[in-house]
């Protein structure tokens, strides 16, 4: 398969490596703790750089479920394989105890030169030995930290992996974090042949997840790339979105309905819980859901940005953008998809793309901002968020201050239009300045900016005015 973008992935690794080449950082050895949904490609990037860096290689990925005795005797195998070890040494017949094995890797890897040692899968070797984490706190510091090795240990539970460097967790301080996310729009952009609008479309469509944007073949629209995959209940779009539940929330049901009420267009607590209906959730339920899907990155919390604090008026979001995609359009889609009536899915997605892109695309142009200011025009704005009360109305798509979650000023109001061919115009204009006054923190006279996917009319009383392009080239 193809190996898509990464460079600045692959460049942070090999200044990891360099590092180790040119005598280490305090010990010959470094580590590096690799997080990232699954399907995002962390297991394709370490072996895509293994086989750039020209540096002997040990892998070892755990299976999920498997006895520790049989986890630690792979191991063994995987280093015994792989090359590195000197003639004449030879693998224990089954290591005792994680320790163990970790020492006797340590014990045959080369002292003269650099070695990359993968463990994939961390969580679950965790979940299945409790003492793995703790061992291999002992082998880094005695053994393994003392030999030229850079150790890369990657998973996918982003909340296990972050534990796992954590001040009161045995790993802690030994290893950088590097946190893998999808392909960004300028990456789906390069691969798919789209222009910059397209390019969003596309990156909000299949979430920058390698294997759905590899099926989007150049100079596809998104029409001919969702009739594809509307009509394969096997394609990445529509797959994918199932064995990320599958695999993140097993048989959790009351995971999967919350995902589905969010993903419903559901974004306040109450709301979510069902309150009104049947049989809501309790909050006593409810609440430590959402705050373990926020710790896996699944779910969004947003608070109105102003010059006070609303901490009760939260707003939840789905955070990963093809999985709300998915919750949306894909889980109904599979089962048309089926029955062999994909026309059925393509209408139902052509029903209510607009708003769904509408809104979708909101959190995605603050973080293009935020990528792009404070710059000179707005050398003071540091933070971009949007602003509601409790009623909704009025709201405000962008807010730009100085700092969160209380600002000292707010600098800008803006509006997001992202239609496909109508222009931001006076009435847009219009409705966002009615919002001036009314969040805390402005006043009449604060500069107004604008958002648009197509274009803008002509004189418009805006300070700022950013295209598609604009925010897409912030992620080249």
């Amino acid at each position: 398969m193809t190996f898509i973008g990464r460079l600045g992935y692959l460049k942070q690794l090999g200044n990891q490596l360099e590092i180790i080449r040119r005598g280490g950082r305090g010990t010959p050895g470094l580590a590096v703790t690799m997080l990232g949904r699954r399907r995002v490609g962390k297991s394709r990037l370490i072996e895509q750089f293994c086989q750039i860096s020209g540096v002997a290689t040990v892998v070892f990925q755990a299976t999920k479920w498997r006895a520790p005795d049989l986890e630690r005797l792979s191991l063994v195998e995987a280093v015994a394989s792989s090359g590195v070890v000197d003639e004449g040494l030879t693998a224990p017949a089954r290591p005792d105890d994680w320790l163990s094995a970790l020492v006797w890797m340590a014990a045959v890897l080369p002292s003269d030169r650099p070695t990359i040692v993968v463990i994939d899968e961390v969580p679950w070797l965790s979940s299945q030995d409790a003492s793995f984490e703790g061992a291999l706190q002992t082998a880094w510091d005695r053994h393994l930290s003392r030999k030229p090795v850079l150790l890369v240990l990657i998973g996918s539970d982003i909340s296990v992996m972050t534990q796992l460097v954590e001040y009161d967790r045995p790993f802690h301080g030994r290893s950088s974090v590097m946190k893998i996310e999808p392909l960004t729009v300028a990456e789906v952009g390069d691969m798919t042949g789209l222009g910059p609008a397209d390019a969003v479309d596309a990156w909000l469509i299949t979430g920058g997840f390698p294997d759905a944007v590899l099926a989007w073949e150049a100079g596809m629209s998104r029409r001919q790339y969702l009739e594809a995959a509307f009509s394969d209940p096997l394609s990445p779009l529509l797959a994918g979105g199932e064995l990320t539940l599958l695999n993140e929330f097993g048989a959790s049901t009351q995971a999967r309905a919350v995902l589905e009420s969010i993903g419903s267009g559901e974004r306040t607590f109450s709301r979510i819980a069902g309150e009104g209906r049947q049989a809501p959730v309790p909050s006593g339920t409810l609440a430590p859901l959402l705050e373990m899907l926020d710790k896996k990155g699944v779910v969004a919390r947003d608070l109105p940005l102003s010059t006070t604090v609303d901490a009760k008026n939260t707003r939840y979001r789905i955070a990963d953008s093809s999985l709300r995609f998915w919750l949306a359009f894909g889980a109904r889609g599979v089962s048309l998809a089926e029955r062999g009536r994909s026309d059925l899915g393509m209408a139902m997605v052509e029903q209510s793309w607009s708003s769904w892109r509408g809104t979708a695309v909101e959190p995605w142009v603050r973080a293009s901002l935020e990528r792009l200011l404070p710059n000179e025009q707005w050398p003071d704005v540091n933070e971009i968020g949007g602003w509601w009360n409790r009623a909704n109305n009025p709201q405000v798509d962008l807010v730009g201050t100085d700092r969160r979650p209380v600002a000292q000023s707010v600098l800008f109001l803006g509006s997001i239009k992202w239609r496909d061919d109508a222009p931001f115009d006076a009435r847009d204009v219009h409705q966002l300045a009615k919002a001036a006054g009314i969040v805390p923190g402005t006043t009449a006279n604060t500069p107004l900016v604008g958002v648009s996917r197509s274009t803008f009319d002509q004189t418009l009383p805006l300070a700022t005015q950013w295209t598609a392009k604009d925010l897409v080239d912030a992620w080249a």
